[in-house]
């Protein structure tokens, strides 16, 4: 996946992230965390936050990902050259 894939899906993704932490308020990160610690077990009984945090975690999870791509590549790349200077639209 390029550079630019990777920024347009994952602000895509944060705009999906963005709607969890509204409804919910709390950050990502946090409800990430909490989530795997075990710290939200309580909630699985209720079927509404059950379909929405296994929604949260795969978006997170798949946000994570591609931000460590996009990492990955910055480091290995010329910033100067792999900007893209031209709109896309």
């Amino acid at each position: 996946m390029q550079i630019y894939e990777l920024v347009v899906e994952m602000k895509l993704l944060e705009r999906r992230l963005t709607l969890y932490e509204e409804k919910y308020g709390i950050l990502s990160e946090d409800f990430y965390d909490a989530l795997m610690s075990g710290k939200l077990a309580r909630y699985d009984e209720y079927d509404e936050t059950r379909a929405d945090f296994s929604r949260w975690k795969g978006v997170y999870e798949t946000w994570r990902r591609r931000k460590d791509a996009y990492a990955k590549q910055i480091q290995e790349r010329d910033l100067a050259e792999t900007m893209r200077v031209q709109p896309a639209y």
